[in-house]
């Protein structure tokens, strides 16, 4: 190798591929949102896709979703925060390019591309924002699933067609009701103060994305028109891309799910209601369960 490729030792050197680090900056919120899959609950076949704001770390969405490679989904789900928050968009984005793009130079042709871009394409290691996340939610969340729905395995025939279309209704349905509360108890988490971050630190997400003034932030949003957004989102799929079932079975199902004795669901009696579903001799059994 020395005589052949002597430029080989220094590439294969150990720390010859460390990444240099440096302090993340932010205009303010709106200026970049971090967008990622999150693919450890492909095991069980329920995907996730999430964004935060790089400014404030704040979640400003996570989602369970049937393919969180497919572009559509992806396109509609940073639609669906253009439109929820003040029908505006950001300055830059980390994952969806060509709507990006459309967007910027339809609404806002004054920004100039060349000094700022309204997308970047990022490996993971570079996508600090939303890789930082989660981890964090693996840990407190995630590996809690994987378990639960092991625990299943003696109930759940994916065999049987019935129980397979219900698991997709019910499941979705219970990881979307949890993803909601883990996004509100991060976004409300005060992290420790560090000096050395230049981002806003020792208080809660919400609280830097609210005050962002008090932190030397300026709200970046940029309108966009809402009707404009709307037909951009149905055009390519409409809800239909995040959904696993269709609306006929989700009316259904959820008939059925009120009828029973259950008050809520939850990780602990999910395998429970399904069985009072789908078998009804064993509802007698779930009674009493919540």
């Amino acid at each position: 190798m020395r005589i052949h490729e002597p430029d080989g030792f220094a590439l294969q050197e150990p720390t010859a591929k460390k990444i240099s680090r440096s302090s993340l900056v932010s205009l303010g919120p709106h200026h970049e949102w971090s967008g990622d899959g999150h693919d450890k609950l492909n095991v069980v076949g329920f995907p996730i896709w999430a964004a935060r704001d790089v400014f404030s770390g704040k979640w400003l969405g996570m989602w369970v979703v049937p393919n969180n490679h497919c572009g559509n989904t992806i396109t509609y789900l940073y639609l669906s925060l253009v439109h929820q928050y003040g029908v505006g968009m950001l300055l830059q984005t980390t994952q969806v390019y060509g709507f990006v793009n459309a967007l910027r130079e339809y609404f806002l042709p004054h920004l100039l591309v060349d000094e700022l871009p309204a997308h970047c394409f990022l490996k993971s290691v570079h996508n600090i924002t939303i890789e930082c996340g989660w981890l964090p939610l693996r840990q407190q969340w995630g590996d809690n699933v994987k378990v639960f729905w092991e625990a299943g395995h003696e109930v759940y025939n994916n065999m049987d067609f019935r129980q397979w279309l219900l698991v997709q209704w019910l499941w979705p349905k219970l990881i979307q009701q949890e993803l909601d509360k883990l996004m509100d108890t991060f976004n409300n988490h005060v992290v420790c103060h560090n000096q050395k971050k230049k981002l806003p630190s020792g208080v809660s997400p919400n609280v830097a994305f609210a005050l962002h003034a008090q932190f030397g932030g300026q709200d970046c949003l940029q309108k966009v028109n809402q009707h404009v957004v709307e037909q951009l989102m149905e055009e390519i799929g409409g809800e239909g891309l995040i959904c696993f079932v269709d609306v006929g079975y989700v009316t259904h199902a959820q008939a059925i799910f009120d009828s029973l004795r259950f008050t809520e669901l939850t990780l602990q009696n999910d395998w429970a209601i399904l069985s009072a579903i789908v078998l009804p001799t064993l509802i007698v059994k779930c009674h009493g369960i919540k």
